[in-house]
């Protein structure tokens, strides 16, 4: 499988559940950048945000009952050891013994007695909290059930704590600590044996060092493993499906170098598979004796999968197995029994499952998923069934909830919803469409296209437009409830896949990396022209469009270059200023960031790019969308400083206009909104309440903006 920094998620609930529909996973290493140093105290737009204020209730009233409604969806948060199964709740980790009907759950770790993290700030501690509130980021069960590894979070903050608690058949006072052992500041970590950690160490935004916890009778022993000293990497440890491999991937945007430790081996060394080479970017699984490969050797530098032998692994050795055919992109990859699963992505935007059989790699076959299905989260095995013969996954899109389903490739049986656990499959009442817009340099650039099955004529309806387009990423896509509240209030809503992303392949990220990033503008603004004209979709008077982090970059500067197209902007956590944080060295992520925005103080062609599409740097007088800035106080990744200094000049430019133009009958002065989460970092508020009111005032704002008739109201 790909690193875990693609696939870490909270366990305590779905990511939409925890958060809300447009946040990204949690990972130090997905780039979101710093754009100033410590911010001074800033306020909300309060008599701006008061405008908004009765429609914010009514909406977090029907925000509250659809999540209600979908509050029971499946989700893999549940760990399966040999003979109990765990679960998160508020308070801590339980688990349940699988042997005894009806046996009670046993709390194993209890959140409330964590002790405060040591140094915080003398803000932090005039907070009057004693106890610091803490939630579970990830879990994981030692062999033969003998430990439990958890890390856990505070709010606003990006660094984790792991806690390691020693179980039994009968487990002690779950807050004895002599059974607990605490490790500050980890971000990976995984079991090497039934009483040997590995795990990685955070410092700020980076990630360079592995450590080795021994847990013996006579006390915990800590001893490092390796340092990778290179600036830019973020290292990682991840366990193979079958649990024999442990691999220490240390990435960069561009590269990878992977060692690999055998846990069956008694010295637990690490043995480097492939030195690091420029553009070579590659991930380890196990199969029998043998390494199996996802690296970008096909042609094209897009993945293949590969056989290399276990002793002597470096590229020499490698041997592809399966290519994928154009347009093909390999989004997943796990080894299940003797196939290797990928998850790809049609040249049609479809998702698909692929089987190779391992031992005969040209029996290769291929399964149709649902037509509706955008987003693919499989399933970590237990330590009981991590030989199983069946791949566990949930399908999504944004208005379609999760589906479990569970795919047994020997035979190619796929079981969808009603034959996994009685759930419908159906595609909820909507149409999903994928559609292409043509680019100015001819790119066809895909889209994905919702809208309700009962809905009358769409050229009234208004739109919502998503959009990333950074990283390699592909743009989130699973289920939320801010979406499907929208969908059955008669919006259309598009997703477009624009270069920058990873959708097409990795071809698709490095057309728009660096010098090539305004490629991704062109590509947002031809995918609004298609819905509007090409297509008949809505109209720019009812078009909003919405980004989260790296994705205002393509959005503020199409408000620049074409503001005409849509009405109304949300952006959250936005990074705005590209130009002045890649010429500052000095910033925590200005060195790592270079391979994806360029180097302006270095390269002159990397400067120009990035001057003619940097949101801030070309703001100018003319009549923009109203815009809902969202950022927050403890974002570390995107500063406040770099929020204030974008929504001033923006507010003096549209000043300037409305006082120094004639303004047009059609054009209306817009609003301009900051609004100030406290407390929170990155990815938003960990508070179910604060969150619902994030979401509450976006949808509010777009409703005022757009000028919709007010919404229908219920009856009690």
């Amino acid at each position: 499988m790909f690193p875990p920094r693609a696939a870490t998620l909270r366990l305590v609930k779905p990511a939409w559940l925890q958060f809300r529909g447009l946040a990204v996973r949690r990972s130090p290493s997905a780039a979101h950048h710093t754009t100033g140093p410590t911010d001074p105290p800033v306020k909300s737009h309060a008599p701006a945000l008061e405008r908004y204020s009765n429609l914010q209730k009514y909406f977090k009233r029907r925000l509250r009952a659809i999540y209600s409604r979908f509050s029971d969806q499946p989700d893999h948060s549940v760990v399966s050891g040999r003979h109990h199964v765990y679960f998160v709740e508020s308070d801590g980790i339980y688990r349940m013994d699988k042997r005894r009907t009806g046996a009670e759950a046993e709390l194993v770790l209890y959140l409330g007695r964590c002790p405060a993290r040591e140094g915080r700030t003398e803000g932090e501690q005039k907070e009057g909290r004693e106890e610091e509130v803490w939630s579970i980021q990830r879990v994981r069960l030692s062999p033969e059930e003998k430990h439990l590894a958890a890390t856990l979070t505070t709010p606003g903050r990006e660094e984790a704590r792991c806690v390691v608690v020693k179980l039994g058949e009968a487990a002690s006072h779950p807050d004895d600590p002599s059974r607990t052992v605490t490790l500050d500041k980890v971000f990976s970590f995984e079991w090497a044996g039934a009483e040997v950690l590995f795990y990685t160490t955070q410092d700020g935004l980076s990630c360079s060092r592995v450590f080795r916890l021994d847990l013996t009778s006579t006390g915990a022993r800590v001893r490092p493993v390796l340092e990778d000293t290179q600036p830019d990497v973020f290292v990682e440890v991840a366990l193979s499906r079958d649990r024999c491999i442990l691999s220490i991937n240390s990435n960069t945007k561009t590269d990878s170098k992977v060692w690999i430790i055998d846990v069956a081996a008694a010295d637990l060394e690490p043995v480097l598979v492939q030195p690091r080479l420029p553009e070579l970017m590659y991930h380890v699984e196990h199969w029998r004796g043998w390494l199996v490969l996802l690296a970008n050797t096909a042609p094209g530098q897009e993945y293949q999968v590969l056989k290399v032998p276990l002793v002597g692994p470096s590229m020499d050795s490698w041997v592809p197995l399966y290519t994928p055919g154009p347009g093909v992109a390999i989004k997943d990859m796990e080894v299940v029994g003797d196939h290797c699963v990928l998850a790809t992505r049609e040249p049609s935007g479809e998702l698909a499952l692929t089987a190779v059989p391992l031992a005969h790699p040209t029996e290769v076959y291929d399964v149709e998923l649902p037509s509706w299905a955008c987003a693919i989260e499989t399933k970590r095995p237990g330590v009981a069934d991590h030989r199983g013969a069946g791949l566990e996954f949930l399908l999504s899109s944004p208005v379609h909830p999760q589906v479990p389903c569970r795919f047994h490739p020997e035979d190619g049986l796929l079981l969808l919803g009603t034959e996994v656990d009685g759930d419908p499959p159906g595609n909820g009442g909507h149409i999903t469409t994928r559609l292409e817009a043509r680019s100015q340099d001819n790119t066809m650039v895909p889209m994905t296209v919702f809208h309700s099955a009962s809905a009358g004529c769409l050229t009234a309806a208004p739109l919502l437009v998503h959009v990333y387009g950074a990283y390699g990423r592909d743009l989130n896509m699973e289920f939320s409830p801010e979406r499907r509240l929208l969908l059955e209030q008669g919006w259309v809503l598009a997703y477009c896949h624009i270069r920058g992303g990873g959708e097409r392949g990795l071809s698709w990220h490095r057309q728009a990396r660096a010098a090539g990033k305004p490629r991704g503008v062109e590509d947002l603004e031809a995918c609004l022209r298609h819905l509007l004209s090409s297509w008949g979709m809505s109209s720019p008077s009812l078009t909003a469009v919405t980004a989260c982090s790296a994705g205002a970059v393509p959005v503020g500067a199409l408000c620049n270059a074409a503001p005409h197209l849509m009405r109304a902007v949300t952006l959250q956590a936005p990074f705005l200023d590209v130009l002045a944080t890649m010429e500052d060295h000095r910033l925590p992520l200005t060195m790592e960031e270079r391979e994806e925005w360029g180097d302006p103080s270095a390269d002159p062609r990397d400067r120009l790019a990035i001057a003619s599409y940097c949101p801030f740097h070309n703001i100018k007088p003319q009549c923009y969308p109203s815009m809902l800035l969202t950022a927050y106080s403890g974002d570390v990744r995107v500063p406040l400083t770099g929020v204030l200094k974008y929504t001033r000049r923006l507010e003096e430019a549209v000043h300037t206009y409305f006082t120094t133009h004639t303004v047009s009958e059609h054009e209306q002065v817009p609003n301009v909104v900051l609004k100030i989460q406290p407390g929170a970092d990155h990815f938003g508020p960990q508070d179910f309440e604060l969150a619902l009111e994030e979401s509450a005032l976006q949808l509010a704002f777009l409703h005022t903006e757009l000028r919709l008739e007010p919404p229908r109201r219920g009856k009690r």
